[in-house]
């Protein structure tokens, strides 16, 4: 084979095996839908005592920006009150925006998405009053 079509089949390959990832990827980037939440989402299902809490990587460095342990994220799951206007239901489950005020006085606002084995998992952590400089990726 002539070597001067090495690099164009090379990049052929390569645009080919791009287009074949892109279409091939787990799950769907799909915005939220907006819900009704009175008629699709019943919150008096929600768990707020699971068997199992995970943090994601997110959560974690949120948490640890804004100055919030895992007892306050506790604190807020069982008496938080749930923003309904915030919660979002995509192809990966529902996730419950739940809103309150911390033993030390921080308004926050933490996502929490449950799982359909008892466990929640824990998204993100906000502070509604503070602007903190995280470096979370």
């Amino acid at each position: 084979m002539n070597k001067k079509y090495f690099p164009l089949i090379a990049l052929l390959a390569a645009a080919l095996f791009l287009y074949w990832v892109k279409n091939n990827q787990r799950g769907e980037a799909k915005p939220p839908r907006n819900i009704n939440v009175e008629t699709e989402v019943n919150i008096d299902n929600f768990n707020r005592r699971p068997s199992k809490i995970i943090y994601s990587k997110h959560a974690q460095c949120r948490m640890d920006c804004r100055h919030i342990n895992e007892n306050e994220v506790k604190e807020i799951l069982e008496n938080g009150v749930i923003n309904k206007k915030r919660i979002e239901v995509s192809a990966k489950g529902t996730s419950y925006p739940l809103e309150g005020t911390t033993s030390d006085g921080q308004k926050v606002r933490i996502v929490f998405a449950p799982k359909n084995d008892g466990t929640v998992v824990v998204v993100t952590v906000i502070d509604v009053e503070n602007e903190y400089k995280c470096d979370c990726k």
